[in-house]
């Protein structure tokens, strides 16, 4: 790939989602363009660039930006943190919330993977069945947002992360030989598509928030100000949960570790006092 189609594209990734794409990992560009290339007919990314510059701030545009963010995903990925949200972290916030509802935002959620795991976990927990707990997953794809709502899933994808018990307990196979999430399951989720770098608040605000394996892609200033974003909707006693190999010590004054919770951060202050801490 010449270097200013890279150049041009590093800069959409990072104005439009924040994302570092070293040139070292241009490779990922071609990979994840690939399909709109296909769809609409240019045999490079150049012509693809091309065509941005010619007509730019349209559909294609938002997507070209939203195809280069990550979408690996798998059902229950990082189970032992799914599982313990569920057997310790919600029942807790449950004990406390009487009669509210509880609310978790799967942030970056890609195709609803993790928003279904944790919807399944919630079908299995006597504690949890019958609680009214609402769960939201969003990402800036549009593509996503729809693949999620359809709620279908090939074979590769359900064997990633799903026991056979559970295959069959929470999903019908369709006579294209995909799998359907249950009505149970996906009355369970609401989708919306949205840009982390976004102010969230339209978005109310939630007991748990999960961000996992996203902000490492991003620049320093889209890693705050995604973090500033969800602990601005936290709750009061509501967790952000991050990656394993993410954090978020020493970037927002007024959230810090959880006690309760390993990977697990809480916000200390009232939202309006929260903060991007300086480089």
């Amino acid at each position: 790939m010449d270097e200013s189609v890279y150049q041009e594209i590093a800069d959409l990734a990072r104005e439009g989602a924040g994302l570092l794409i070293p040139q070292s990992r241009s490779y990922l560009i071609e990979a994840r363009l690939a399909p709109i290339l296909r769809r609409e007919g240019f045999s490079e990314v150049a012509e693809l660039v091309a065509c941005l510059k010619a007509r730019p701030n349209t559909k294609l545009h938002k997507e070209t930006v939203a195809a280069l963010t990550s979408k690996l995903t798998s059902f229950f990925r990082e189970r032992d943190m799914l599982e313990r949200i569920a057997s310790h972290i919600l029942p807790m916030m449950a004990e406390s919330a009487g009669e509210e509802p509880l609310r978790i935002w799967c942030a970056g959620g890609a195709g609803g993977h993790e928003a279904y795991s944790l919807a399944i976990l919630l079908e299995e927990s006597d504690q949890l069945r019958d609680r009214p707990i609402e769960i939201l997953t969003t990402d800036i794809s549009d593509a996503c947002s729809e693949a999620a709502r359809a709620g279908k899933f090939g074979h590769f994808d359900v064997q990633r992360g799903l026991s056979i018990h559970r295959l069959l307990e929470h999903f019908a196979r369709q006579p294209d030989g995909q799998w359907q999430v249950t009505s149970t399951l996906a009355d369970r989720i609401g989708i919306r598509t949205h840009n982390l770098l976004d102010d969230a608040s339209g978005l109310g605000l939630f007991d748990v928030i999960l961000c996992r394996n996203v902000i490492k892609d991003m620049t320093r200033e889209a890693r705050n100000q995604t973090l500033l974003n969800l602990a601005r909707q936290l709750t009061d006693g509501g967790v952000l949960i991050l990656g394993k190999d993410e954090t978020a010590t020493g970037l927002i004054d007024g959230l810090e570790p959880s006690r309760d919770l390993r990977g697990g951060y809480t916000r200390k202050v009232a939202r309006g006092a929260l903060a991007t801490k300086a480089a």
